[in-house]
């Protein structure tokens, strides 16, 4: 399968090309964009309804999701994600994890498997719920954030940024919640929560976020007089 991230980072767009029968993709619901007539669609629960609703009741995706099957070589389809930004792959070896937040996911190939995990009483990620989406080897996994994305290495060192910022994170690193510069810094500063990485492993950032821009838009909304 060839792979091909286009118009990123802004509108960032994935083109997947099957190199031969039988190869597959497995994407969030609604992500595709087109796709060749003879490429095969089933939509179903993957792991079962109890799975299926601890991913969409913990991790904010789907209960469905869309498997695309190639019936000849040289087949194409198109995926892009929910917001407007980039999108990256990364090669998953067996057992590797990586924990994204909920809206992150786009699609994945090979025997990537998807759970959740609990992400803190405070909400690791502000504003985007309680639970991290985890996600397993072996396989390639696709992923999208808000803006441009860039992976932050961090090697036994303390690594601090907003909540807002963070798209997801490699296993093997540790964090903590916490306010920014305490309670004046939580309400007047304008960052909120931080979140502090320790160990060694990768942490992705985007380089925008949701709730900056619903601040931002605040102003300019209609109001109702009646």
């Amino acid at each position: 399968m060839k792979t091909e991230i286009i118009d990123s980072p802004d509108f960032s767009f994935l083109r997947l090309t099957f190199e031969q029968a039988g190869e597959s993709v497995i994407s969030e619901s609604g992500a595709m964009v087109s796709r060749d007539t003879g490429i095969e669609m089933k939509t179903n629960m993957r792991g079962g309804v109890g799975a299926s609703l601890k991913r969409k009741v913990l991790g904010g995706e789907s209960m469905f999701q869309n498997t695309f099957t190639a019936t000849a070589a040289g087949q194409h389809i198109i995926l892009a994600p929910a917001v407007e930004g980039d999108m990256k792959e990364v090669a998953l070896a067996e057992g590797e994890t990586w924990f994204l937040q909920r809206g992150s996911y786009v699609a994945h190939s090979g025997g990537v498997t998807i759970d959740t995990k609990w992400g803190g009483a405070k909400g690791f990620f502000g504003g985007a719920g309680l639970f991290l989406l985890k996600l397993s080897g072996p396989g390639t996994l696709f992923y999208s954030g808000y803006g441009a994305l860039r992976e932050v290495t961090v090697e036994n060192e303390t690594f601090t940024c907003d909540n807002e910022h963070v798209v997801g994170f490699t296993e093997g690193l540790q964090y903590k919640v916490r306010k920014f510069a305490g309670f004046k810094g939580l309400f007047f500063s304008g960052e909120g929560l931080v979140t502090d990485f320790q160990g060694t492993g990768t942490v992705i950032l985007q380089t925008r976020n949701p709730s900056s821009l619903a601040a931002f838009m605040q102003p300019y909304r209609p109001v109702d007089n009646d």
